[in-house]
This record gives C-alpha cells, structure tokens and sequence, in this order.
C-alpha cells in the first residue's frame, strides 16, 4: 500500500468519524461543523477564482456576508442567514457591475452560505433531523460509490465529457438505483415504513449529489485547478468531499420546505420530519 493511499484512508476514517459524531450529537456541534464546511468552501472556491485579486470590492463583501451568515447559524437565526446570503450575493453582483467582475464572488456566497444554512436547518436539534441527515448520508455516500464502482466496470457513453471524462451514464444510472435502495433502507429502519414518497425523494437527492459533483468538477475545470484545495490530506480539498452532499443537502432542504408535514414536530426538526413524511 502506497504512502499517499494511506494517507487518503486514515485521513478518510477521521474525517467519517468527525462528521458521525457531529451528526450524532446535534445542536452547536453540528451548527459548528456546518459552518466549518460553508467557511472553508467559500475560501476554496474564492481561492480557485482568484477573487481576492481579480475582484477585491466584491470579494470583500462576499467575506462579510459569510462571516454574517456564520453568526446567524450558530445563533439559531436562520431568516437572518438568508438575508445575509442573499444581501451578499446581491451585492458581490452590484460590486461587480461597477468596477468589473463579481459574478463568481456571488457565486461563492450563494454555494457556500446555503449549503451551510441547509446542513445546519435539515439536522436541527432532534432525532428527527439525525434521520434526516442519516438518510442524506446514505443516498450520497452510496451514489458515489456505485456510480464510481458501475462506471468504472461497465463504462460507456460518457455523461460529461467537457466537465468530467470519467464519469458514464452507467455510472450514474446505477449510482442513483443505489442511492435510492439506500434511502429506502434508511427510512424503513428510522420510521418503520417508507412512504409512497420515499423512493422519489431519494431520487431527486441522488441527483441533485451528482449535479452537485459535476458542478464542483465544472469550476475546476474553469480555472484550471485540479484539488479545491490541499486542506485535506490525501483527499484535496473541502469541496472535492462534499460537492454532491452539499447539493443534495440544498434540495432536501428546498423540499423540506414544500412537502407537508403529516404530524406536528415543531421548531426546527419540523423540516426533516416533512422530508422524512413523518
């Protein structure tokens, strides 16, 4: 075994276990570890545009609104957050129409700040948004592996080949059949019984993960950069591990916000339990 696959394997546990155990516990440690994430996603992706050169004006703004957005998370103010997220991108936007640029500063704040808002809003405080998350994980975790797994096995027509030559429709037809079987599995574990929802809802999420990836793949490939980052040992950068979570997070929360709720969970837990058909 090679120095570097070792590397990427412990580096890999400790990073799963990190995340578990944030999971499991809830509340601030979560909220932490989801502003962690957006943080070091805006600072990646700013980095790859090059925005603290090219686009100081909004780059500045964009940085205020995320540190705004942070304070909100871990203060419980998730109307605030938004504001500041989309107050920020807005402005990055106008920034950009009068001294040039911009563009991808609103960029970052928009990918970053909800995908911060939605990982910490989907956990929330009670079990029911640790079935959430569990259930997010499980579609994610196994979409990528299969889609990785069957792609490399049957190959095929490419999916997109400008943005990520490696990846096939084979690849992402049985990525999102596991995704789905693995959703299906959480659910009936979590709520004994999946609903007649469960199954599309784990679609949508298996989707919107590879979106998610080949998104994450597209600006890479714009600016020409292999890794996010180096932050991670062995793994590149924050956003090369949670592209397709963090895509997948930001559609569960849109239909979180759009199913009904069949019974009264309150407060926060309220959009897991609607994700969930609980």
């Amino acid at each position: 075994m090679s120095r570097e696959l070792r590397l990427r394997i412990v580096s890999g546990v400790v990073l799963g276990v990190l995340v578990l155990a944030a999971t499991w516990a809830g509340g601030l440690w979560f909220r932490s570890l989801a502003v962690l994430i957006m943080v070091l996603m805006h600072y990646e992706f700013t980095t790859i545009s090059n925005a603290r050169v090219k686009t100081p004006f909004a780059n500045a703004i964009g940085w205020m609104a995320i540190l705004a957005t942070a304070g909100f998370i871990l203060t419980y103010l998730p109307q605030m957050a938004l504001a500041a997220i989309l107050i920020g991108g807005v402005g990055a936007v106008l920034a950009g129409v009068m001294r040039g640029g911009g563009l991808w500063s609103a960029t970052a704040v928009f990918y970053a700040g909800f995908s911060g808002l939605a990982l910490a809003e989907i956990r929330g405080e009670g079990h029911f948004g640790l079935f959430a998350m569990l259930f997010i994980f499980a579609i994610v975790w196994a979409t990528d592996i299969l889609a990785y797994f069957f792609g490399r096995a049957l190959g095929g027509p490419k999916l997109a080949p400008s943005i990520s030559p490696g990846k096939t429709w084979s690849g992402a037809i049985f990525g999102a059949a596991a995704g789905v079987g693995a959703g299906v599995g959480v659910a009936l574990i979590v709520r004994q019984g999946g609903g007649m929802m469960i199954p599309v809802i784990a679609l949508l999420l298996s989707i919107a993960s590879q979106i998610g990836d080949l998104f994450e793949s597209w600006v890479k490939r714009r600016f020409g950069a292999k890794d996010s980052s180096r932050l991670i040992p062995g793994h590149g950068g924050v956003m090369d591990r949670v592209d397709g979570l963090v895509f997948a997070a930001f559609a569960a929360f849109l239909l979180a916000n759009l199913l009904p709720l069949s019974v009264r969970a309150g407060g926060v837990d309220e959009l897991a339990a609607r994700l969930l058909g609980l």
